[in-house]
C-alpha cells in the first residue's frame, strides 16, 4: 500500500477535527504538510507534519498528491483551482464554492487534468442520517409524501470567526449548514423540480443570514429544510411521513463531540449513539400497526476518506462527486433567488 501524500490548507476546526484525525488514522494516507499562516500548531498533534507558510510550498511539492481545501468558503474556488492546475487531487470543504459557475469550472479543470475532485460531505455518515436512509430504503413507510430535515441550535452570540459573520460571499447559514441539509435531501430523494425559500437574519447583531427554510418540490413529495439559532428545546431533526406511517429521529450523532474530546477514531464506541436517542417508527406492516423505537446505525466519518483512497488508488467510484457539489450549489443559488424575490424558482 503506497500512502497518498496529503496536505491541508489550514489547521482550524475543519483541519484539526474533521480532516487530520481520519487522514492520520488511515494507513492509505500520509499527512505530509499543512499551511499555517500565523501559528504552527499542527506539529503538537502530528510531529512528522511539515508546517509551511505559503500555498506555493504545497503546490510546488511534487510528492504531494492530494490537497484538502479547508479554508473559508469564499476562498475555495481560487485555492481549489490552483491545486488542480498544479496536477493534484482535491478535496474541498463545504460549501463547494460560492456560485454554480465556479463549481462547474472546477469540475472541468479536474476532468481536463484527470484529477480527483470531491466535496467533503462527511455528514452523509452521521449515525442519525444513516438511520433515516435505512428507513427510507426499507419501504416501511410506503410512499413518502413529506419530509423535514432540521439543523438547529440555540446560540445568540456571534461566532469568533470573523469570516463567518462578515457579509461576504459564502458567509451565513445558507452556505454553512445549508450544504449539509441540501446534500442529505438530494442523497435521499434526488434533484427537485422547484425551490421556495425564506432566508432571514434573526440575531440582533448579525450581519449575515442565520435562519433558513427551504422547500423542495417533487412530483408527489415535499421536503422542508430548516436551520436556525433560536431552538432552545430540541425538536426532531428528521421526520418522514409516508402513506403507511411516520418516522421521527433526533440529531444525535456523537462523532463531533468525540473529536472535540480527542477520542481516538478507532475507539470501540466510535459513532454509537445512546439508546435513548433511538428513532420512533409508527407504521403499518402486513396489516399490523407497529409503534416502536428502532436501532440507530453506527456513524463513521472514516468512510469518506476510505472512499477517497479507493478512488485514487483503485479507481473505485467516488462517494461525493463534483457533480454532487454542483447540484447543491444550484439549490443554494435558487434558494437565495427565491427568498429575495419571494417566489418559487423552477429548476
Amino acid at each position: 500500500m503506497k500512502p497518498i501524500s496529503t496536505a491541508l490548507l489550514s489547521f482550524g476546526m475543519s483541519g484539526k477535527l474533521f480532516q487530520a484525525p481520519f487522514l492520520h488514522a488511515h494507513p492509505g494516507f500520509s499527512l505530509t504538510a499543512v499551511w499555517e499562516r500565523s501559528q504552527a500548531l499542527a506539529g503538537a498533534f502530528y510531529p512528522t507534519i511539515r508546517s509551511v507558510s505559503t500555498i506555493e510550498e504545497i503546490l510546488n511539492d511534487s510528492t504531494i498528491e492530494l490537497v484538502v481545501v479547508n479554508t473559508p468558503t469564499a476562498t475555495h474556488f481560487n485555492y481549489a483551482k490552483q491545486v488542480l492546475l498544479a496536477g493534484k487531487h482535491a478535496v474541498v470543504e463545504k460549501a463547494f464554492t460560492t456560485t454554480v459557475a465556479e463549481a462547474i469550472e472546477l469540475k472541468n479543470i479536474a476532468t481536463e487534468k484527470i484529477r480527483s475532485l470531491s466535496v467533503f460531505q462527511n455528514r452523509r455518515w452521521d449515525s442519525d442520517f444513516l438511520t433515516v436512509r435505512r428507513i427510507l430504503q426499507s419501504g416501511v413507510l410506503g410512499e413518502v409524501l413529506e419530509a423535514e430535515f432540521h439543523y438547529d441550535r440555540f446560540k445568540q452570540e456571534l461566532s469568533a470567526k470573523m469570516h463567518k459573520e462578515t457579509p461576504i460571499s459564502g458567509a451565513g447559514v445558507v452556505y454553512d449548514l445549508g450544504p449539509h441539509l441540501i446534500d442529505q435531501a438530494l442523497v435521499s430523494f434526488g434533484f427537485p423540480q422547484a425551490v421556495f425559500a425564506d432566508i432571514r437574519v434573526t440575531r440582533n447583531a448579525s450581519q449575515v443570514d442565520d435562519y433558513l427554510e427551504i422547500l423542495l418540490y417533487y412530483p408527489t413529495l415535499r421536503v422542508r429544510l430548516k436551520s436556525g439559532y433560536y431552538y432552545r428545546e430540541p425538536i426532531a431533526a428528521f421526520t418522514l411521513f409516508g402513506r403507511n406511517g411516520s418516522f421521527h429521529k433526533s440529531r444525535a450523532d456523537i462523532q463531533e463531540n468525540a473529536l472535540l474530546a480527542n477520542t481516538p477514531t478507532n475507539s470501540p464506541s466510535w459513532g454509537i449513539e445512546p439508546e435513548s436517542e433511538r428513532g420512533l417508527l409508527h407504521t403499518e406492516i402486513d396489516g399490523k400497526i407497529i409503534r416502536e423505537q428502532v436501532p440507530t446505525e453506527k456513524g463513521d466519518y472514516a468512510q469518506y476518506y476510505e472512499g477517497i483512497y479507493q478512488h485514487i488508488r483503485n479507481g473505485a467510484p467516488i462517494h461525493v462527486t463534483a457533480d454532487d457539489g454542483i447540484q447543491v450549489m444550484k439549490i443554494i443559488t435558487a434558494a437565495l433567488e427565491s427568498s429575495a424575490e419571494k417566489r418559487v424558482i423552477a429548476l
